[in-house]
């Protein structure tokens, strides 16, 4: 290979490294700057109790994943997920993220 293949294979690979660099902090900054709510559930299904904390851009949408985290070991299938999500959390405490 000639000098100047291998220093145009160099940068080309240097474009990919930068590129792939400010991709990965893009969707970093773009996925936890748009969170404005933080809730954390404690959730008591079928005799035992699992917590879990979530991030959204709503109270509402911060506490549904936290339950719904919270419920991902405690149930079984569809059917105890849905009523483990539809069950009152044992806890909730939420918060807003301030920037």
């Amino acid at each position: 290979m000639t000098e100047e293949g291998s220093l145009l294979r160099r940068a080309g690979l240097a474009v990919t490294v930068i590129a792939a660099l400010g991709l990965i902090g893009w969707l970093l900054f773009s996925t936890l700057g748009a969170q404005k709510f933080e809730c954390a559930i404690c959730v008591e299904f079928k005799g035992k109790t699992n917590c879990a904390s979530a991030s959204a851009v709503s109270e509402a949408s911060a506490a549904k994943s936290a339950q719904a985290t919270a419920c991902g070991t405690l149930a079984k299938g569809r059917i105890e997920s849905t009523a483990c999500r539809n069950t009152p959390p044992r806890s909730r405490r939420c918060s807003r993220i301030d920037d």
